[in-house]
């Protein structure tokens, strides 16, 4: 009697472990992968890592002529996502790329979407580097997943940090200083489209020549992976 007791525990138990393993292979089935790839325009601007979130009209990163949050503000002046993804996950799929993008290159990233999901936009963030708060941004891309979607990407001043091109407040290279936001200096303090490097900091590094930009600063190309 002991003997069938353990037998029929070990078997109730491969039974659970089968059962989840199915469980899990359907739950792969039922999912939608995209590929979406970044390539960097400018001539001499690093992005910071994007972030690419799938959402639906509750929830967009930032409107024009309004103050910027405090998670795209910490993107935009320290190419920090961290705050972004808090406020997102759980809530919303997203992805954020491996490393920065230098121009000239491209970064891809894979989003996993619920193919019973009905939210159809994805938007994607980073910053330019070599900037006191800029960010690209490609918001709210209508995406039906049937074809490969082509989009423009300019860049935005968050309007949280004075643009000074100082390299005292630039976490990007030359520069490397942690991000700076100026508590003292009121900033412009709405979002906007970004006016470029100018050359109006003490510190010939930050060139325009180099630095400089004219949108659109980034391609996002999405497409949809069958495999």
């Amino acid at each position: 009697m002991k003997y069938n007791k353990y037998a029929f525990a070990i078997m109730l138990i491969l039974i659970l472990i089968l059962t989840s393993g199915l469980s899990f292979a359907d739950q792969d089935r039922y999912k939608r992968k995209y590929e979406i790839t970044i390539t960097n325009l400018t001539r001499g601007q690093v992005f910071s890592p994007p972030i690419v979130i799938n959402h639906n009209s509750n929830f967009s990163l930032f409107t024009l002529g309004e103050p910027a949050d405090a998670a795209l503000a910490a993107l935009a002046e320290g190419g920090d996502t961290g705050p972004l993804v808090d406020l997102i996950d759980g809530v919303y799929p997203y992805a954020v790329a491996g490393g920065p993008i230098m121009p000239g290159d491209s970064e891809s990233v894979t989003l996993e979407i619920s193919k019973r999901s009905r939210s159809r936009l994805i938007s994607v963030a980073a910053m330019l580097v070599t900037t006191n708060d800029a960010f690209l941004a490609a918001r709210n891309v209508w995406f039906f997943g049937k074809y490969k979607e082509i989009v423009d990407a300019v860049a935005y001043d968050a309007g949280s940090e004075i643009n000074s091109e100082d390299c005292m407040d630039i976490p990007g290279p030359p520069c490397g200083a942690p991000p700076n936001d100026h508590p003292d200096i009121e900033a412009e303090g709405y979002v906007h489209v970004h006016a470029g490097i100018h050359g109006i900091g003490p510190d010939p590094r930050v060139d325009p020549a180099m630095h400089d930009w004219r949108n659109p600063v980034a391609k996002i190309t999405i497409r949809r992976i069958y495999h």
